[in-house]
């Protein structure tokens, strides 16, 4: 452990990848309030909203008012997502400073998802992040389905490799690589990032995202650790679940990822106690239990030092 490196940067994506899968309408200000509750917790990465119509997922229909009431998080750095064209103008307008592009490393999901295959969604989203990059905003991309697929099951390394090539030739500056699905064990992970370094891949510019829909996302980081990630997504409460993949459940919950974190030696920049404090706000408003371990045990115990 002494030789893997110290720093983690998490990026939490509980306020638009978390969110966007509740039944219960969430009001635009406690969304404020949970992305100000985040920030105080000490995350300086988070995705806040999604620039999608509104019809698509009624939950994010209000990104501009949610962003309206966050300027004052200049020590954040806050970032939405953006599906086309119209999108991108809608998050100028909220001058918002950093974007993410989203396609997947099969063609089925992407139809699902955005209506269209795979390479009409690399072809599509180049001029968006030319033109972003070129007003001095900051590209993420995301692709989904890497390990697996609801619609064609397994899925290849060298397919997933050859997106997140694309995306980051495109220009992206990181890409995020999505268990959308929870079926990754850190065998897969071990074989797909072996597979990714050998193509030449730059691990500095990857992230991991896990969803723990198999109880097996904490154990998958620590492959990534391992392996030389250290940029990984999570959802404050374990939020989350994916509307076009059937059957999955929670990102990686960003108290557990922590609490493992601290455990191991690793400094993430995040208060503990504050984090369950800000995933109590949402706890408060939706209809079922936050699945994250760490902010169930807090709740019921004191929290423990980490």
């Amino acid at each position: 452990m002494n030789s893997m490196p110290q720093l983690v940067e998490i990026v939490e994506v509980g306020p638009r990848d978390g969110l966007q899968n509740e039944r219960v309408r969430i009001a635009t200000a406690t969304k404020v309030h949970f992305v100000k509750a985040l920030a105080e917790a000490g995350l300086r990465r988070i995705e806040v909203s999604s620039f999608v119509h509104p019809k698509a997922i009624p939950q994010l229909a209000d990104a501009e008012q949610v962003f309206a009431g966050l300027t004052e998080l200049g020590q954040c750095r806050l970032s939405a997502l953006v599906p086309n064209e119209k999108g991108l103008e809608r998050a100028l307008v909220a001058h918002v400073s950093e974007i993410a592009v989203f396609t997947a490393a099969t063609d089925t999901f992407v139809r699902h998802n955005i209506h269209e295959s795979l390479s009409e969604s690399l072809v599509h989203f180049g001029p968006i992040v030319t033109r972003a990059i070129g007003l001095g905003i900051r590209v993420r991309g995301y692709v989904s389905t890497v390990f697996g697929c609801p619609y064609e099951g397994k899925v290849s390394p060298q397919q997933g490799i050859a997106v997140v090539r694309s995306l980051l030739d495109m220009g992206c500056a990181e890409v995020s690589i999505g268990d959308t699905i929870g079926v990754a064990t850190p065998g897969d992970v071990a074989r797909w990032l072996d597979r990714a370094r050998a193509a030449g891949l730059p691990f500095e510019r990857l992230a991991l995202h896990f969803h723990d829909t198999r109880g097996t996302a904490l154990a998958n980081v620590l492959i990534g650790l391992q392996q030389g990630i250290t940029v990984f997504d999570s959802s404050a409460g374990g939020l989350g679940g994916c509307p076009y993949a059937p059957g999955a459940s929670g990102n990686l919950a960003t108290e557990d990822l922590v609490y493992a974190l601290h455990g191991m030696g690793y400094d993430t920049g995040v208060d503990l106690d504050k984090l369950v404090e800000a995933s109590n706000v949402i706890a408060n408003k939706i209809d079922h239990l936050l699945p994250s371990r760490y902010f169930q045990a807090a709740r019921v115990t004191p929290c423990l030092p980490a």
